[in-house]
């Protein structure tokens, strides 16, 4: 886009007719399924306009893959400097290893949002295509996203998973993983529970767990209370900031859902520098099963996410873009890890 059409009429020059990126162009012309009809006819009637034909040499020399993908994390401002959440980090080995088992060579790299990271991979051709992890606000990721569809980029993230995605996206069941959490707290005789997590649009795997805990509570006839709703953003000192908050204000509450095992570590400290037991006073459970979870005091009970199943879905969304082939199912199950923050002895 920006370069005017030239007497040798170039796939550049119908990208700037159509108003798409050159990479849009290609992959419509041998008719990949990424490109949406209308998009295609429309790039179509404009090669014939300019009586354009395929390089048969330059596209094959186009399309030779690099047999790399990159995995990018993005970097997040925090109170304590801990930029990559360690569920993040466990996922890396299981990516690692599809990769390896598929032929491909991975590239890792730590950037900050802001920055044009795609320049320097996919379309420098240093990679295929490109799995995210980490962001943030997503309302600020967003934006990024929408460039990276709109240039046609070969990408995957790792997110909340919903029919209005931009690009691919792999995630758990956050929902049912919420409602999973709430029938457990409420198994328990506990009925007053507390969600640590920014449950909006910012972020919103924590806006899905906590309306799956919304539908346990409803289907137990008690309605969810807004007073135990507490912002925090998934860091250990969000969690004990919030935890105090709640403490401060009085609020009645017996159980704590947090929205990772990061929140649920932070919101422990808080209770314990109160001197509120656990779990005898307040059960309190988080989410991922970082190694840390069982490792605190009590040990916390979580919901496991499959980190197995993540990296290999990852990995085969990004290949099955690439190759203009069908993609895995996205969304993947989890799995309730009860320890003694919950049940006063190991369950499992």
């Amino acid at each position: 886009m920006g370069r005017k059409p030239s007497n040798r009429p170039t796939s550049f020059d119908i990208a700037y007719r159509a108003g798409v990126s050159q990479p849009t162009v290609s992959r419509a012309l041998r008719g990949s399924k990424s490109v949406s009809a209308a998009t295609r006819e429309r790039i179509e009637a404009i090669a014939r306009e300019l009586n354009y034909s395929v390089d048969k040499n330059a596209s094959s020399l186009r399309s030779q893959r690099s047999n790399t993908i990159a995995l990018l994390f993005f970097e997040e401002q925090t109170p304590d400097d801990l930029k990559i959440n360690p569920f993040f980090l466990a996922m890396l080995g299981s990516i690692t290893r599809q990769c390896a088992n598929r032929g491909l060579d991975l590239l890792i790299s730590f950037q900050k949002l802001e920055d044009d990271w795609h320049v320097r991979y996919q379309d420098s051709h240093r990679a295929d295509g490109l799995i995210l992890l980490g962001y943030g606000d997503y309302t600020l990721y967003k934006s990024r996203l929408e460039q990276l569809v709109g240039q046609g980029t070969h990408f995957v993230r790792w997110g909340s998973v919903s029919d209005d995605n931009l690009g691919a996206t792999v995630g758990s069941d956050n929902v049912g993983a919420g409602r999973m959490a709430g029938e457990h707290l409420l198994s328990l005789g506990r009925r007053r529970i507390a969600f640590l997590g920014q449950a909006d649009e910012h972020y919103p795997e924590f806006a899905d767990r906590y309306r799956g805990l919304c539908e346990a509570l409803e289907a137990a006839g008690i309605a969810p209370d807004p007073a135990l709703l507490r912002d925090a953003i998934s860091h250990e000192e969000m969690g004990f900031s919030a935890m105090q908050g709640l403490l401060a204000e009085g609020v009645a509450f017996d159980a704590v859902f947090a929205g990772s095992d990061l929140i649920a570590v932070g919101a422990m400290r808080a209770l314990a520098a109160a001197g509120v037991s656990i779990p005898d006073d307040v059960a309190i459970m988080g989410f991922d099963d970082i190694p840390a979870a069982s490792m605190t005091s009590p040990p916390l009970t979580t919901v496991m996410q499959d980190l197995k199943r993540a990296g290999e879905r990852l990995v085969e969304s990004l290949i099955a873009q690439i190759e203009d082939s069908d993609a895995p199912p996205s969304t993947l199950d989890t799995q309730l890890v009860v320890r003694r923050s919950t049940a006063g002895q190991t369950a499992g």
